[in-house]
């Protein structure tokens, strides 16, 4: 049975249905501060900004407190509500998104960390190789994140295949921070600092691809975890009738 969004609160009994929404929504609001602190983190980076790499320092506590407290909202509805089919899928999606929320969390704060803890600031920091990077994760994650909020299968499968591209970015920047230390060895100990910086991004890139991937497992049923582009596609194409 195909889930959408308008399929969340439809239950006779109305607290389920405003458990299940506030669930939604808590997710979405946990998406947003992630989403800002990705923001922050690329601006940090872009402009060697240590005092706001410090405010996304401290504010990674935020994330962790808003996972703990939708764990516990997931673990309360499953012991009272005993939810089946789709509001099951509803509920392990959530908890699977909000542990992926958390981690990208920590991956910006690598982002963050790089930036006040490595010689950036030299007038010969290759920083712009990361930035294309940068920008391609954060549309994913936001893309993401508005997959989630309207169950949205076919934004979320757009996604899952946009990640290649973060991936062909990633090794791209790689190659080109390679160069960077090959032409100048002084750059070196920057340059290798931005390379844990592009592995940071591109790790933020998969879990926004991980989410996708839980949306479409919560409107189709189907985990299309570890497969090929291709048979995703073949196992979401509507089916058929025989004659």
């Amino acid at each position: 049975m195909v889930m959408g969004k308008d399929d969340i609160g439809q239950h006779t009994v109305q607290q389920y249905n405003e458990d299940l929404e506030a669930l939604h929504r808590g997710v979405l609001a946990m998406g947003r501060l992630v989403l800002e602190q990705l923001d922050d983190g690329i601006a940090a980076l872009e402009r060697n900004d240590t005092e706001l790499a410090k405010r996304v320092v401290r504010r990674d506590v935020e994330v962790n407190t808003l996972e703990v407290h939708l764990d516990k909202e997931c673990q309360r509805i499953l012991v009272r509500r005993q939810p089946a089919a789709g509001d099951l899928r509803l509920i392990f999606a959530v908890i699977k998104t909000v542990t992926d929320l958390e981690r990208i969390g920590d991956q910006v704060g690598h982002v963050a960390r790089a930036v006040l803890e490595s010689d950036l600031g030299s007038p010969n920091r290759p920083h712009a190789a990361l930035l294309h990077l940068a920008r391609l994760v954060r549309t994913n994650c936001a893309s993401a994140m508005d997959s989630f909020a309207s169950l949205d299968a076919a934004m979320a499968l757009q996604v899952a295949q946009a990640d290649l591209e973060v991936n062909r970015e990633y090794q791209g920047s790689m190659r080109q921070l390679l160069t960077y230390i090959m032409e100048d060895p002084r750059i070196t100990s920057s340059a290798l600092q931005l390379a844990w910086t592009a592995r940071a991004l591109e790790r933020i890139g998969d879990h926004a691809k991980n989410i996708a991937e839980y949306v479409i497992y919560m409107v189709h049923g189907e985990d299309v975890r570890h497969i090929s582009d291709d048979e995703r596609r073949q196992r979401l194409a509507p089916q058929t009738p025989s004659a």
